[in-house]
């Protein structure tokens, strides 16, 4: 079955609380449909969907939509963490690290101190 393939895809969208979910299969094909709270958590669905059907998979027919699309994401801080740390996860680049603090001027005030707890917006670039 080709629900029971794509699981994997299922249990990250409940993970991430997918509003207004609906999955069907209809003759082979998954029919997934919900909203994702931002861009990253809707590219973490599509990373995994693509891990498991290839880049062009041909038995799954995925809507997701994006809630706010004002970010891309929101981060909050763990211990040990830094900007540079942040932006790799998120963008692939440390040196992207200066959009996040821009981004941040209102909570944040240099860009080497950022403290555990401090909800971060990450923004598109």
């Amino acid at each position: 079955m080709v629900k029971s393939k794509y699981q994997s895809v299922l249990e990250l969208g409940m993970t991430l609380e997918i509003q207004d979910g609906n999955v069907s299969e209809e003759n082979g094909i998954l029919h997934v449909h919900g909203t994702a709270k931002n861009q990253y958590e809707k590219n973490l669905l599509w990373d995994e969907i693509k891990r498991i059907g290839g880049q062009e998979p041909t038995d799954i027919m995925a809507d997701i939509k994006v809630a706010d699309t004002s970010l891309y994401a929101r981060h909050t801080v763990k211990s040990g963490e830094s900007l540079s740390k942040i932006a790799k996860h998120y963008y692939g680049n440390p040196m992207k690290y200066t959009a996040i603090f821009d981004a941040n001027t209102h909570i944040l005030k240099n860009p080497n101190v950022i403290h555990p707890g401090q909800e971060l917006v990450i923004p598109n670039l």
